[in-house]
């Protein structure tokens, strides 16, 4: 969307610079004609709406398997997922938002109903649990805060401040509801055929989520502080993170198969403490691990274009990518017992803390 921004920067300033050349031969009429104002260029440069609907055969959510008659787990959930997303770039940067609906199958359940795999270890063939995800990014660029070009060297286009939140919330047992904050540094490289590639190392902050198995008196009344938690919300320490995002369009393929676009993301974030912060190790947790959170690729076909013609580029597209989410929110894949680990049961593992889809 950079490039998108620049092209229409630099049209509208072509269209400034030829403006002096068409006044120039009104002078030399009998009456000289009066200049036209130049109209003041929009507060936004690009506004991109848009709604989609994508499905995911192999979700997972940690601790929600079942185990098969066979005596295998299934850790895998499909998943109906319905997004919004808007992105606009202004004067001074970008600001991008995003906020999706999850629909689960009955391998992960709405609460209180709870399957398998939990510490109930009762089957149930209760409703999918759903899940609203929100996040929000915005950047302001320096070379437009201070009004120079120093921050652009080579195929470096652009540094920025970036801040930004996530939120969530869904009707598992569990219920968690995340929030965090993000803030740090934004590196804009250009990639050939108007595309980007964004890197940004971010200082990264889960300041509250709900536990239901943390809360006090689940297993109990317990010790508040210690054993559990008052209110199940745990707080986790401030840790790193890196975030990266890019898209550039097929350009080097022939005129009349110019449709398609790639793009992709991924999000590393590091250890944030105990998974049952506060509580430590007393409390029955783990240490938490790097959290990975990546689609490597999407490949974007631009199906209004194709079939109705460049004036509807971008009216509607299809997509597939591949999902990969490593210690899904912290969880250690290979040692969290109760939730991404269970022995006894065919494998120590759950299945359910690494996504692996298309």
């Amino acid at each position: 969307m950079s490039s998108l921004r620049r092209a229409l920067a630099a049209a509208a300033l072509s269209l400034a610079t030829l403006a002096p050349a068409g006044f120039a031969s009104a002078a030399d009429l009998p009456v000289k004609a009066k200049a036209k104002p130049v109209a003041d260029l929009p507060f936004f440069f690009v506004i991109d709406d848009r709604v989609s609907y994508s499905w995911m055969p192999k979700g997972t959510d940690p601790g929600a398997f079942s185990v098969r008659p066979n005596g295998s787990i299934n850790g895998t959930t499909a998943k109906s997922v319905y997004s919004f997303t808007h992105f606009d770039a202004w004067a001074y940067g970008t600001n991008f938002f995003t906020i999706s609906m999850f629909k689960s199958d009955h391998n992960d359940p709405a609460g209180p109903c709870t399957n398998a795999g939990t510490i109930f270890g009762v089957p149930a063939n209760c409703a999918g649990a759903t899940e609203i995800y929100g996040l929000f990014r915005s950047t302001f660029g320096f070379n437009e805060l201070f009004n120079t070009k120093a921050f652009s060297y080579g195929p470096l286009h652009n540094v920025s401040l970036e801040v930004g939140m996530d939120a969530n919330s869904e009707n598992t047992f569990l219920a968690p509801a995340k929030r965090d904050v993000v803030a740090g540094l934004q590196f804009a490289f250009d990639l050939p055929y108007k595309g980007y590639i964004n890197v940004a190392p971010l200082m990264y902050w889960e300041f509250s989520n709900h536990n239901a198995f943390d809360q006090c008196g689940l297993f109990g009344p317990g010790v508040p502080g210690v054993t559990c938690i008052a209110d199940g919300n745990t707080s986790f320490k401030p840790t790193w993170a890196v975030e990266i995002n890019y898209y550039m369009d097929l350009g080097f393929l022939p005129e009349n198969m110019q449709y398609f676009a790639i793009s992709g993301r991924a999000g590393f974030y590091g250890p944030k403490g105990n998974q049952n912060e506060p509580l430590g190790i007393l409390g029955g947790g783990t240490a938490t691990k790097m959290e990975i959170n990546s689609e490597p690729i999407r490949l974007t076909f631009d199906a209004s274009k194709a079939f109705w013609g460049p004036k509807y580029s971008q009216f509607v597209t299809t997509w597939v990518a591949y999902r990969y989410w490593q210690n899904k929110f912290g969880l250690d894949h290979a040692n969290a017992p109760g939730v991404c680990t269970v022995a006894g049961i065919g494998t120590a593992s759950t299945n359910s803390c690494t996504e692996s889809t298309v």
